[in-house]
């Protein structure tokens, strides 16, 4: 059952709040949340979906499970109250106040219905209209049990970025027993498990290191790091980002 208040191919452009330079592209073309819940009957083919974008290796694809569902009679096992109000926030920025499911926030800028993968396309490519949008390079790499983060300098930073890290479990597959949902067994995606704010961005080059076992647990097999203007509250348009599996 979708639930939102306004069409669903509405999106709405949001400006950054670090203007960089467009000499420099990322490798990454997008970066594409979806927030999602095992109690609405609208996500299954929005998961299935992001199934498909997340063998895409121009893409960071993660699956934010929400909880405001979770009254309609199944309580979603994987949400996060986190990821809620990273959408809720998200929606704030935008101006919109567009909060629903299953919604995609592509570049942390734009939001489009979850399973409309055309949708999703033309999210992505309006997005990549501010130069800002995954300009930085973000190099990310697993080596001798620890993450590695590289960012480099870049002069034409005009205010600082937040840095975060993502904890991934690349599958999950739930049997649904109540709800909108019942009987399904769904298979959830780079599903985002655990959150580390690494560090403040602030334009000059930098490598982080962080031991993998700071991610251990809840099937945790992969990582997502993303360049992000604002803040927590205020989340806006990604400068870069990227994704490593564990093994």
């Amino acid at each position: 059952m979708l639930r939102r208040s306004l069409a669903c191919a509405a999106v709405v452009a949001c400006a950054s709040s670090v203007t960089l330079l467009p000499a420099i592209s990322a490798e990454t073309r997008a970066v594409v949340e979806l927030f999602t819940s095992q109690g609405c009957s609208s996500c299954p083919p929005a998961d299935k979906l992001l199934g498909e974008l997340a063998a895409d290796p121009s893409l960071v694809s993660i699956s934010l499970p929400i909880d405001y569902w979770d009254y309609l009679g199944w309580k979603d096992t994987l949400s996060d109250p986190r990821h809620a109000a990273r959408q809720r926030a998200y929606s704030k920025v935008r101006g919109d106040r567009e909060v629903y499911t299953p919604q995609v926030v592509v570049n942390g800028s734009l939001h489009a219905l979850g399973s409309d993968r055309s949708a999703i396309e033309k999210a992505i490519a309006k997005s990549r209209e501010n130069p800002a949008t995954l300009s930085l390079p973000v190099k990310l790499t697993v080596v001798d049990g620890h993450l590695a983060v590289s960012l480099p300098e870049r002069s034409d930073a005009r205010a600082p970025a937040e840095i975060w890290i993502a904890g991934l479990a690349r599958e999950i597959t739930v049997v649904i027993k109540r709800g909108e949902n019942k009987g399904k067994t769904i298979a959830y995606h780079n599903v985002a498990r655990r959150w580390l704010k690494l560090d403040t961005w602030n334009g000059k080059t930098n490598t982080w290191t962080v031991p993998v076992r700071d991610l251990n647990g809840d099937g945790i097999d992969g990582a997502a790091v993303f360049v992000q203007t604002g803040t927590v509250e205020k989340p806006n348009a990604v400068l870069g980002a990227a994704f490593a599996a564990f093994h």
